[in-house]
């Protein structure tokens, strides 16, 4: 009985194609709209975590910031005492920053200038495209070697091997010192702190006796231990640094926190739009509703004659539900694809990468049911109540 409907919904389709049309119009687009917002959600949330997470999830940066109290405590000496003091931490990696030009070959480029320990790379889980890291031997003999970005290697050198060759730092005072290329990062996507390709790293013992003769760290990048929980450990280190140094003389950043609140407002907000977009799938309904008066009108006598050959009017309410939901969920197929088109669309035009939502499939398929049983059943319900000898005089 139920294939026997569904041929009769699709006949019934197909003898009315414009007024069908019609009906799956706004079932299309209310359907497409949820799908669109919920796979644009989806993918805003995948693409923020991938920025964020670049550098690892188990990374908690503590940026510095120093005054007469406190410009004495932050020294790489500051490092083992937040390793000593709190639970979870695997390794603490002093950073201190500049900018200046890097010139080799007559060309010149801008950079971030990193001076930092040999730990960073696999705390940040960077690669090499050619030679390696500088060693620990390098960094405590104060060795003038350096690991450039891959922009940085690329500007400067094209298609040479850099390794071996030497590049001019030429700092903000004027002064200029010479560096040998031991390492060239391997492409990087940018996190959310940090454009790995455009920077380059000396050993940070190197940096602070000979480029800025200054011991004062801008920032530590703690790596935490793989069997603690990362926003865990945060919590604990901010109590910390909040309990010996002050709320005001540091800042940190933690992705794996950050990620879980961006997380939960993409998907709050998505849910939100979906709910609105919603809305266009109730005026769908209503649509469909009154497609389906017209229809149980226009088959007055039709109906009289199956009733009259002793169809039940159970029988007939499930031909048109049937009809109704048959109408709904072709609506919301194709609602489904120009979603997923829309979703393609703005995902190329942002430069993100496309993540189909399974929820918003499934939220489709099943609103479109529900919307054809619920829109349906007053048509249904007013066919089923037709008198059979009426029916059949119906003019």
């Amino acid at each position: 009985m139920f294939w026997e409907n569904v041929k009769l919904a699709l006949s019934a389709m197909k003898s009315s194609k414009m007024r069908t049309a019609l009906s799956l119009l706004g079932i299309v687009i209310g359907v497409g709209a949820v799908v669109a917002i919920l796979n644009l959600g989806d993918s805003a949330s995948q693409n923020i975590t991938k920025s964020l997470n670049a550098g690892g999830t188990d990374i908690i940066t503590i940026w510095t910031q120093p005054d007469e109290r406190t410009e004495d405590v932050f020294t790489s000496e500051f490092g083992n005492t937040l390793k000593n003091s709190v639970e979870g931490i695997d390794s603490v990696i002093p950073q201190m920053m500049s900018s200046g030009a890097i010139r080799s070959n007559k060309k010149s480029v801008g950079a971030q200038i990193m001076g930092t320990e040999s730990l960073y790379f696999s705390a940040q889980n960077l690669s090499f495209d050619k030679g390696k890291a500088y060693t620990l031997e390098q960094n405590i003999n104060n060795k003038e070697v350096v690991v450039i970005g891959y922009n940085i290697a690329q500007e400067l050198f094209e298609n040479e091997n850099p390794i071996g060759k030497r590049v001019n730092f030429i700092l903000q005072s004027g002064a200029v010192k010479s560096y040998e290329v031991v390492g060239v990062l391997a492409k990087k996507e940018q996190s959310y702190t940090m454009s790995f390709d455009n920077s380059v790293f000396i050993p940070f013992n190197t940096f602070t006796t000979k480029l800025v003769n200054n011991d004062v760290v801008s920032s530590y990048v703690v790596k935490t231990n793989k069997n603690y929980d990362t926003i865990e450990v945060s919590d604990n280190l901010n109590r910390f640094l909040d309990t010996s140094v002050g709320n005001d003389s540091y800042q940190s950043f933690s992705p794996a926190m950050i990620t879980t609140m961006a997380n939960e407002v993409t998907a709050t907000l998505s849910l939100f739009l979906a709910a609105i977009a919603g809305i266009s799938l109730l005026v769908g309904g209503i649509g469909i509703m009154n497609i389906m008066l017209v229809s149980v009108a226009e088959r007055t006598k039709e109906i009289g004659i199956r009733k009259a050959l002793g169809a039940s009017p159970s029988v007939i309410r499930g031909q048109f539900i049937v009809e109704a939901v048959t109408l709904t969920l072709l609506g919301g197929f194709l609602g489904i694809i120009f979603g997923s088109f829309i979703s393609l669309a703005v995902t190329n035009l942002a430069g993100w990468t496309l993540t189909l939502s399974y929820k918003s499939f499934i939220v489709a398929v099943g609103f479109s049911m529900f919307v054809g049983i619920f829109f349906g059943w007053y048509p249904a319900m007013t066919a089923s109540k037709l008198d059979p000898i009426e029916a059949l005089n119906y003019e």
